[in-house]
């Protein structure tokens, strides 16, 4: 290969790469609004949406899992979402940094009211809070399945295959 395509090799890397960067720092705020359209979505789509933290080890032990799996779906098939549940005052100073070192390309968006209280039930009637959580659904195919849980990436696959 001459020096010129390896330069031009070189820059299309570099671009790539920063592309995939600056996706990653990415960080949409949404309320409780915005989560109940997310949870509304009827389009025959199967959604995947994790409800995670930075401060969250099983949390951050699975994400990994996501981001893996995600790259084998078409996004009009399967749609990731990642919800944080770090607070919001801390985007700048904690996630985004968290993302970006951790490489998650996925769509994030933390969530800005903080009294779960108020939303946790209209994820799930029976989620407690605790997270991890992923709920995976498809509302034009009549498909839901909640998990409380951490999953790891054998098990969120095959919730993924159960639920097309």
């Amino acid at each position: 290969m001459n020096t010129t395509r390896k330069i031009a090799l070189s820059m299309l890397m570099t671009v790539i790469t920063t592309v995939s960067v600056i996706r990653a720092q990415e960080v949409d705020r949404i309320g409780i609004p915005e989560l109940e359209k997310i949870l509304a979505a009827s389009d025959d789509r199967l959604y995947v949406i994790n409800f995670w933290a930075t401060w969250c080890a099983p949390c951050v032990k699975e994400l990994p899992h996501f981001e893996k799996i995600s790259k084998e779906y078409k996004s009009d098939k399967v749609k990731f979402v990642l919800i944080s549940l770090d607070f919001p005052s801390q985007v700048d100073k904690q996630l985004i940094p968290f993302l970006k070192k951790n490489k998650i390309t996925l769509p994030v968006s933390v969530m800005t009211d903080l009294d779960y209280n108020e939303w946790i039930e209209k994820v799930d009637t029976s989620w407690q809070g605790n997270i991890p959580a992923t709920l995976i659904f498809n509302k034009a195919a009549g498909r839901r399945l909640f998990i409380p849980d951490e999953v790891d990436e054998a098990d969120l696959r095959k919730a993924i295959e159960e639920q097309l």
